[in-house]
């Protein structure tokens, strides 16, 4: 939560061979980019153009240079065969220059930094066994220099066009009500087109995948009607018309932290240490505030697990209260229907379970912080290398790295301790979230950067005792959204398209066959920073209520359109409280009102 670093992918290293291998075939559309542009689309400001020097081979070459957040792409979309092995490679000049392919079951990617020099750059990837193109890419880095690219090679048999599609699914049914999840069933298709997979579309929302005739939609809200539809697709990506809608009721009960409005706002206050921000008695927290996450508790080592929490030091925060006065007031906080959490983590504060020993003593410290200051939950805000995925943990719903399988296990222990009551939110940023739908662990080459996206398993395991997560819309590099575009932070836009992957759904790594399932509406709210100087994105009032508009209310939307309208989404956290209070309450007391005057 804390000013920090922006994370940043890590790639493969820069491959040079001395010479283009002979190749089967080249399916790629103008690779020596001797027709200009034509097959190719650019970003808007990448500036790019077909230039006559230098080049590798032919008379031109690709030219386009990074501006802003903009990483100058240049990409193509070429018709593949399923579950085949493509050979990619280009040559290029450039500080750094990036060549990769995305797709169904695919997502390849490569790097270097040649300089002035020509080098080429090889990557491959094998198409999963429902893919019928891919996109493949060449993009810069932000804040470097123009790059140059020519004589692209995709070495590999162009797809067949396939347009029959599969018939309608018939008697969809649905039933195996329970608190937060329903049983979809229907009919198989009856033709002669081969079905490589079902779509169920709920509320008409992102579909998931389904290889038989039944879907467990999960993670609902009780005492809600939803409504499902199911298609039916073929290999080639051929899909049919969706059946017609078929409604379901969830039973009463599930959920966590009762208690809290039906729109909150989130705040952090600091609570053990000071900054330019000032310190905040806990007495004096607005009356705004809904939950106040205390900031922070923190390892004693890296892997111990032994958390620890202490009052700011009055060194440093002359104006402390005494423990007794802050229990006190947390008390009467919680009277007036407030939870107030002990956050762990931070910037600084990296935890990292690697064994049974050090989850068994999470769980036992964060049980003591609790209970000494009466607490009413936790609040789970690692960042930095706390947690990653090993190589080949690729299953979403049975994750085998120890750090994601022992904090997983840790957050069963306390919910069950403490029971039904227990209030669990989590702050994630952007890159161990919503990077997921391009990025997951070290990824099938392992040219990735091992936290991509490793909040996701943790979150699904969850799902059925989150109160709220809180992803960080804020601190966040370009992110690509549902729509396939990239979006970045300090605009409406970015937040809708964040939200709406987290209560769409979408899959991991353009995978359709490992989903991260779409989240209850009232367990997600906007991560923001509360003003300039709380971080990185800052958003103004009139931009947040406006994503907040499109999101709940289906109105006021920019270029981004989101899934569906999401009228329970549960409201807005800040980082911070203090922050806030140095900003003369901008954010709390707008967007109170605002929260209050929605339906």
């Amino acid at each position: 939560m804390r000013l920090r670093a922006p994370a940043v992918l890590l790639a493969a290293s820069l491959l040079v061979f001395p010479a283009t291998p002979a190749f089967a075939a080249n399916i790629a559309i103008n690779p020596g980019f001797e027709d200009g542009l034509t097959g190719w689309t650019c970003t808007a400001t990448a500036g790019a153009q077909a230039v006559s020097a230098p080049v590798h081979g032919g008379t031109k070459a690709l030219r386009a240079t990074p501006a802003g957040s903009d990483t100058a792409r240049c990409q193509q979309s070429v018709t593949v065969r399923p579950g085949t092995t493509y050979q990619l490679s280009a040559w290029v000049q450039g500080g750094y220059v990036f060549l990769g392919a995305t797709g169904t079951g695919v997502n390849a990617s490569t790097w270097g930094s040649p300089g002035t020099q020509w080098a080429q750059l090889r990557t491959s990837f094998t198409t999963g066994a429902n893919a019928t193109s891919v996109t493949i890419h060449l993009n810069g880095w932000y804040g470097q220099g123009a790059y140059l690219a020519d004589d692209v090679v995709l070495d590999g048999p162009g797809g067949t066009p396939d347009t029959q599609a599969p018939t309608v699914p018939a008697g969809v049914s649905v039933g195996g009500a329970t608190a937060t999840s329903l049983n979809v069933t229907w009919t198989a298709s009856a033709d002669n087109v081969g079905v490589a997979r079902y779509e169920v579309s709920r509320d008409n929302g992102t579909p998931a995948t389904a290889t038989s005739t039944s879907h467990t939609a999960t993670g609902l809200t009780p005492q809600t009607a939803y409504a499902f539809r199911v298609r039916a697709c073929d290999g080639a990506g051929n899909c049919s018309a969706y059946s017609q809608a078929v409604s379901g009721t969830t039973t009463t009960g599930g959920g966590g932290g009762g208690g809290l409005p039906k729109r909150v706002l989130v705040g952090y206050l600091h609570a053990s240490f000071a900054n330019g921000s000032g310190y905040i008695r806990m007495s004096e927290v607005p009356d705004e505030w809904d939950v106040i996450n205390l900031a922070f508790g923190e390892p004693t080592s890296v892997t111990s697990g032994d958390i620890r929490f202490r009052q700011c030091p009055a060194a440093e925060c002359p104006n402390v209260e005494p423990e007794a006065d802050f229990i006190a007031a947390i008390k009467a906080k919680q009277a007036g229907g407030k939870k107030v959490l002990i956050s762990i983590g931070g910037q600084n504060g990296q935890v990292q379970l690697t064994t049974a020993a050090a989850r068994d003593k999470f769980v036992e410290s964060v049980s003591a912080i609790i209970d000494r200051y009466g607490l009413d939950g936790l609040d789970i805000d690692f960042e930095g290398h706390s947690l990653s995925l090993n190589p080949g943990d690729t299953n979403l719903a049975a994750p085998t790295t120890p750090v994601i399988v022992n904090l997983i296990s840790a957050l069963k222990t306390l919910k069950s301790r403490y029971g039904a009551k227990f209030t669990l939110t989590m702050a994630p940023e952007t890159f161990f979230v919503q990077l997921g739908y391009q990025f997951y662990g070290p990824g099938p080459n392992g040219a990735a950067d091992s936290r991509s996206a490793s909040y996701l398993p943790v979150i699904h395991a969850m799902r059925d005792d989150l109160t709220l997560l809180h992803v960080q819309d804020y601190n966040s590099g370009p992110i690509k959204g549902l729509d396939d575009q990239y979006h970045t932070m300090g605009g409406h836009d970015f937040h809708v398209a964040m939200t709406d992957m987290l209560l769409a759904g979408f899959p991991i790594m353009g995978n359709p066959g490992n989903v991260f399932p779409p989240l209850r509406q009232d367990q997600v709210a906007i991560g923001l920073p509360a003003s300039v100087n709380a971080g990185n994105g800052f958003t103004t009032v009139a931009e947040v209520q406006k994503a907040f508009d499109c999101l709940a209310k289906g109105s006021n939307c920019g270029p981004y359109k989101p899934r569906g309208v999401y009228p329970n989404l549960r409201g807005l956290m800040t980082w911070s409280i203090n922050w806030d209070r140095y900003n003369g309450h901008e954010f709390s007391r707008n967007h109170r009102a605002y929260l209050n005057a929605l339906t």
